[in-house]
């Protein structure tokens, strides 16, 4: 009996941002958090990102820092290319604790980036001895770039660090909040009070920020969880539906079909077999 949601994975690895872009897209615009740090590196297309509750445009050549535990959503507007980096949740680097969106508009910069990534992934592909270490250590130089340009502040143009306003810091919270307990049987009025605001205001508040009710984001959240157990595990549907605090496996059910227009057994069904994106969302 399943007694915990299996984690995605967690270990240091760069994914191309053309394949998370193929991805269908409620496992982009979901509203999420993930577990460990994650660098997107734009080299081509364009969209826009939620970051933190904070909404703004991304373009080639921006990198976005995105901390562990900070809600975003992302929408691809155009073709994009680049890297997505997941640094994993044992990198055991001094990264910064707040969202950078860096604009970087020099092209000794870009190649400064690229080379940077391209460095690590070449020891992640290596089948020579030692190369998690050696990309670990690559990896630390890439949070070094981080850090120099969150110093420096690299883009003059805009702030490098969303500043985020009342709602959006409420928001933020309530997100780390929901990513930590997301499995419980926990409901929006639960989460308030552990807040110390009340319903109404912690709805106007997400509504505000993100354009979603604090019901949507936990339904979402949860319903994430659930595409991703059925199309990654074979964990049987009633124990997807207890161990993300449904109180029954027919109203998990009925909610999965109201929001997906398909039963988990037909969505698990119908799911592509072999490897597939979703692996690779976190």
């Amino acid at each position: 009996m399943m007694k915990t949601i299996p984690d995605a994975p967690t270990r240091l690895r760069i994914v191309p941002i053309s394949k998370l872009a193929a991805a269908p897209k409620w496992q982009l615009e979901t509203m999420r958090a993930l577990r460990e740090p994650l660098l997107l590196w734009f080299t081509h297309g364009q969209g826009r990102i939620n970051l933190g509750g904070s909404t703004r445009g991304f373009h080639p050549h921006n990198a976005i820092f995105i901390p562990a535990g900070t809600l975003y959503g992302l929408q691809a507007m155009t073709r994009v290319q680049g890297s997505a980096i997941y640094f994993g949740t044992r990198h055991g680097l001094e990264l910064p604790d707040q969202p950078l969106h860096l604009r970087l508009r020099d092209a000794v910069q870009h190649a400064e980036v690229s080379h940077l990534v391209d460095c690590v992934q070449r020891e992640i592909d290596s089948p020579r001895a030692k190369s998690e270490k050696a990309a670990y250590l690559q990896l630390g130089l890439l949070a070094i770039w981080l850090e120099r340009h969150r110093s420096e502040r690299a883009d003059d143009s805009a702030r490098t660090t969303p500043v985020l306003n009342a709602n959006e810091r409420l928001t933020a919270r309530y997100a780390t909040l929901l990513e930590r307990e997301f499995g419980s049987s926990l409901n929006v009025t639960d989460y308030a009070t552990a807040l110390g605001v009340t319903p109404t205001h912690l709805t106007r508040a997400c509504r505000a920020s993100c354009g979603r009710t604090a019901l949507a984001l936990m339904q979402e959240r949860r319903l994430y969880e659930a595409r991703r157990l059925l199309q990654d595990t074979r964990i049987p549907v009633q124990d997807i539906a207890r161990n993300l605090g449904f109180s029954t496996p027919g109203y998990f059910s009925r909610a999965f079909t109201q929001h997906i227009g398909q039963p988990p057994s037909s969505y698990r069904k119908a799911s592509t077999a072999g490897p597939n994106t979703s692996r690779t969302l976190s």
